[in-house]
């Protein structure tokens, strides 16, 4: 692929992909693109990884390629490289200072030089997500097919919205999963992040007080999440024999609220208030106490290219934190404040946001649960909202990041949609089924 789309004849680098090929030769119906997450997630090893293709239904694998790939930058696509050391000096996320502001703002200009200077090719300034889309057309094209057929998860979903604004006629089917907005100013970005993580978290205390296997139940779940939060606060929580600062124990529970894994999480959140301080580092396991590589892999790049986050300064962003706290009591430390801290001072993007603008595509299929720990379902319903006529909502009434895994019921709606191109009705949806693990 050219390194810029916009010099296609200069600097060139490998995009890699992988393909299953289609179990009932007899049946293919063509190839399938899966657009992998993040961003920074490998389609690559989505393909080739072991189990990974359980996330296909058989009957998708038989009449299907399933083709993923490594987005640029990303995994074994020319990735974004930088020091080790530079890396393990990141700031914490949650800034508590106008010093820790500037601190954090020289700190990310210091890792963009440092990761410009050690990315192969000169691509470390063309990982954004338009210039993905060419490279999803180029592939397209690679695989002879004269329409695309793409199913896009989280962040890939971005990747699907913003081809069908630049190649609406060569769609055949887009089915956009946990669907990213990618409309919102820094204001909109962290409530509405705050309020979906902040919904699951409620849905998971209503599913303790209700369900005897929760190792909370009978506990009052949120007093007791409000001691651990505090504990952090004050320096004073351990996990694996390390400090747990008070996002970083967000970040853990919204991973749980995922799948979602609420009698895990249950289970991790009373083993935490049972815990005592700690001195002794805990070695991860793989780790073995070999020296790190030189450099290291920073997809998250790419999601800085793509938006455009301002805070003017210290003053700002408290004011920020402030209200998301308001929005998010429980949750008032969401991962979408690492977004925001870790793109203070970049550049603007080349990729900003915007309102979708689709015109004359083939039928799109949008599809979210309704109670969604990192894309909201207010997410969905806005961007279905911008594409109007070109698309439907079909909404999972469940849990989870993600709903063609949840329920066979969802599934079978995404199946039927790539297959034959069988659209649901607008305002259908998918009954919610109950977590067991």
């Amino acid at each position: 692929m050219p390194v810029d789309w916009g010099k296609p004849d200069g600097e060139r680098f490998d995009l890699r992909l992988a393909r299953r090929k289609a179990t009932d030769p007899g049946a293919r119906v063509g190839a399938m693109v899966f657009g992998p997450g993040g961003p920074g997630d490998s389609g690559v090893e989505r393909i080739v990884g072991k189990g990974n293709m359980r996330r296909f239904s058989d009957n998708l694998r038989s009449r299907f390629d399933i083709v993923s790939f490594d987005p640029r930058g990303v995994g074994i696509s020319n990735p974004i490289r930088c020091t080790q050391e530079r890396l393990g000096r990141r700031p914490p996320t949650v800034i508590k200072s106008q010093a820790a502001f500037d601190a954090t703002v020289k700190y990310n200009r210091d890792l963009r030089e440092d990761c410009r200077r050690n990315t192969e090719k000169g691509l470390f300034d063309h990982v954004d997500t338009l210039s993905m889309v060419k490279d999803l057309d180029a592939i397209r094209a690679a695989l002879g097919e004269r329409s695309l057929t793409f199913h896009g998860s989280s962040y890939g979903t971005l990747l699907g919205e913003q081809y069908a604004e630049r190649y609406p006629k060569r769609i055949r089917a887009l089915a956009l999963e946990s669907v990213v907005d990618h409309s919102l100013g820094t204001r909109k970005f962290l409530a509405t992040s705050a309020a979906t993580l902040q919904d699951s978290f409620d849905e998971f205390v209503a599913w303790c007080g209700r369900t005897k296997s929760c190792a909370l139940h009978g506990s009052d779940v949120r007093a007791l999440w409000a001691n651990l939060l505090d504990r952090a606060e004050r320096g004073e929580l351990w996990h694996n024999g390390t400090v747990l600062a008070p996002f970083d124990l967000n970040v853990l529970v919204m991973k749980r609220l995922y799948d979602p894994e609420w009698a895990r999480l249950a289970k991790f959140l009373q083993e935490l208030s049972e815990s005592k301080a700690g001195t002794e580092r805990v070695v991860a396991e793989g780790d073995g106490g070999k020296p790190e590589p030189a450099l290291g892999a920073n997809p998250f790049e790419i999601f800085c290219q793509d938006w455009s986050l301002p805070v003017r300064d210290y003053e700002d962003y408290a004011r920020e934190l402030r209200r998301v706290a308001k929005i998010a009591p429980d949750m008032k430390y969401p991962r979408a404040l690492m977004s925001l801290s870790a793109c203070l001072g970049a550049p603007a993007p080349d990729n900003p946001q915007h309102r979708l603008k689709v015109r004359n595509s083939r039928p799109i299929l949008l599809t979210n649960s309704l109670h969604d720990p990192a894309t909201g379902y207010d997410w969905a319903t806005n961007v279905a909202g911008q594409l109007g006529r070109n698309a439907v909502l079909h909404t999972y009434q469940g849990w989870g990041h993600g709903t063609y895994s949840s329920s066979p019921c969802a599934q079978k709606t995404v199946d039927d949609y790539l297959i034959s191109l069988k659209v649901p009705a607008r305002g259908a949806s998918c009954p919610a089924v109950e977590p067991t693990g």
